[in-house]
């Protein structure tokens, strides 16, 4: 009987410092540790800070999720002192929510896990009028020719050639777990090329609505831009968004909207009909628990039951049923750190809702990279969360399941039609595959709601109402002395939340528990492992050198390790002042 264990570090084509360490016995995997390798902290820079500008550093937190800590962090104080945002400042957040789902999750499919599947160096021996066949049998998408394919197999070559793959090294090329024919291969090979010119035009929506991207501005009390459909005229300031601007954003949808239905979609289920053994269990299936903090409101943030994606929970892979979930209930949502390095006065086994949360490090492990981590001991900067106790997987199979558990027609409709076009049952998505899968069916699911945004806003203006903020309780003379508050929103990878306790005008206390905390946290106080680590029991290794299957589970929930450690020094203390003068 073989007993080994195999060490992926650092875990690569994700955001930040992410180690993997798997057992395995005669090489399947019988127990994983999840460990994020790098301390980043952040709550403690927000002490005593005005909670205006806390949206400003939040968004800091991560460069690949560029405004969703900004979205969480304005959320957090509007609740804190309860303050509305006209529905046009709704509108224009949701547009530009969504610009980031669908740049994220399409660059997620094609840069950061496309190649856990497509064979690049296979592309070579592809025939170019064969590959234009089989894309024109699955779209309409003009880029499909022969003599495209075949310009786009010469630039792999001259990269093959030259030896210097460039954004294609690394890869495990020829490992027997692909199954794609090469003509397949060819084909996504040049989908993930278009990908990168695409998401230029993509970024144009939070540039016009937020003045850049990355890390587009955001306000308190609404959006951070000014509507006037006749600044465009000779002489206006270009201060606003004029009627070229609405015209441009409108450009970018439908751009957005034919990539997605013409490549992103039938990629996905092309590449899944050559690994339907991925849809099935014991391939990343994971903890059967479900998180959703809900999001797309359609009758203000105070009103729950007005989201689109709902709030909830699953327990249990039970469909029959979502359970309700209160964010600002401390016996709900706590952290534990029994496995963290961390420290809480009240001990290593309490849980601590964000609003008391503690952000004080304890590093007495090894240094990560040099020897085994401790499978019972201390071995990651991020905590555990638990929903009630349970160990909680969040992020776009979670949205899923919530839509198609609440009978969301359009979500019901993609979903019976993938798996359908696949021939499995819907328990399939409790899988790898299936993350994928439920990945690329909410993309289409927003991507067609950003159409009705856009009409609604557009609606407005034409009535004459162009507000897009609310000032009231701006000045912070009129503030309580002291509130709390939690911002949330879905973000691609999953359920963030930020939470603020603002005491004397100034921020007391700032806790933020992201997606990849939930996903890739350690095990809790009762030794239930995390989400990546429940998910990679039961893999079979065909080479512990070459471990392509620990990738592919790992990057199915799209790691983010920069968002989900904290920030602080060896001894707690602030890392940096930024002075404003």
């Amino acid at each position: 009987m073989s007993n080994q264990t195999v060490v992926v570090d650092p875990v690569t084509r994700i955001e930040g410092h992410l180690r993997i360490e798997a057992e395995t016995r005669n090489g399947k995997i019988t127990r994983a540790l999840s460990s994020g390798t790098a301390v980043r902290g952040l709550e403690i820079i927000l002490k005593d800070r005005d909670p205006r500008d806390a949206w400003v550093f939040t968004q800091r937190i991560c460069g690949v999720c560029t405004l969703v800590h900004a979205i969480a962090a304005v959320r957090a104080v509007e609740d804190a002192l309860k303050i509305e945002i006209p529905p046009n400042a709704q509108l224009i957040r949701n547009l530009m929510i969504g610009a980031q789902y669908v740049s994220d999750h399409v660059i997620h499919f094609y840069h950061l896990h496309a190649l856990d599947w497509v064979d690049v160096v296979s592309a070579l021996d592809a025939d170019p009028a064969a590959t234009s066949q089989l894309a024109q049998s699955i779209s309409d998408w003009p880029l499909s020719s022969p003599g495209y394919f075949r310009d786009v197999q010469t630039k792999v070559r001259n990269f093959v050639e030259s030896g210097q793959l460039g954004i294609f090294t690394n890869g495990y090329w020829g490992h027997p777990a692909y199954k794609l024919p090469p003509e397949a291969n060819l084909m996504a090979v040049a989908h993930y090329l278009e990908a990168l010119a695409w998401q230029r035009e993509v970024a144009k929506i939070h540039a016009i609505f937020g003045g850049k991207n990355p890390h587009p501005n955001f306000l308190v009390g609404g959006a951070p831009v000014a509507i006037s459909v006749h600044s465009n005229e000779p002489g206006a300031g270009q201060t606003s968004v004029n009627t070229v601007g609405l015209q441009k954003v409108a450009n970018v949808i439908q751009q957005m909207k034919d990539f997605v239905d013409k490549v992103y979609l039938p990629d996905t289920i092309a590449i899944g009909s050559f690994y339907k053994d991925w849809f099935k269990p014991g391939h990343g299936e994971g903890v059967g628990n479900f998180l959703s903090y809900g999001d797309f409101p359609t009758n203000g943030m105070f009103d729950p039951s007005s989201f689109i994606i709902p709030r909830g929970a699953i327990l249990n892979r039970d469909l029959s049923r979502i359970h309700e979930v209160d964010l600002h209930a401390e016996d709900q949502l706590q952290e534990f750190i029994s496995h963290s390095w961390y420290d809480y006065e009240a001990g290593k086994d309490v849980g601590l809702h964000p609003y008391i949360g503690e952000t004080a490090l304890n590093y007495d492990g090894p240094a990560p990279g040099y020897e085994n981590l401790p499978m019972d001991g201390t071995y990651t900067w991020l905590k555990a969360p638990r929903w009630k106790g349970n160990v909680m997987e969040v992020g776009p199979l979670a949205r899923v399941l919530m839509l198609y558990v609440s009978g969301h027609e359009q979500t019901v409709e993609l979903a019976n039609y993938a798996l359908g076009q696949l021939d499995l049952p819907l328990e399939a998505m409790f899988s790898t595959m299936g993350r994928l899968a439920a990945r690329t069916l909410e993309t289409k699911v927003i991507s067609d709601m950003m159409d009705g945004w856009f009409r609604e806003l557009n609606v407005n203006i034409n009535a004459g109402d162009t507000r897009t903020q609310n000032a009231d309780k701006w000045n912070p003379r009129t503030w309580p002395r002291e509130a709390k508050g939690v911002g949330f929103m879905e973000a691609p990878r999953g359920a963030l939340g930020h939470w603020v306790v603002i005491n004397r005008r100034k921020i007391k206390n700032w806790q933020a528990i992201v997606p990849t905390t939930f996903n890739a946290g350690p095990r809790g106080p009762d030794g239930a492992p995390g989400p990546y680590e429940a998910s990679l029991e039961g893999h079979d290794l065909h080479d512990p050198k070459q471990p392509l299957e620990i990738l592919r589970t790992i990057h199915s929930f799209d790691p983010c390790l920069a968002c989900a450690v904290h920030v602080a020094d060896e001894e707690g203390n602030e890392l940096i002042k930024v002075k404003v003068s």
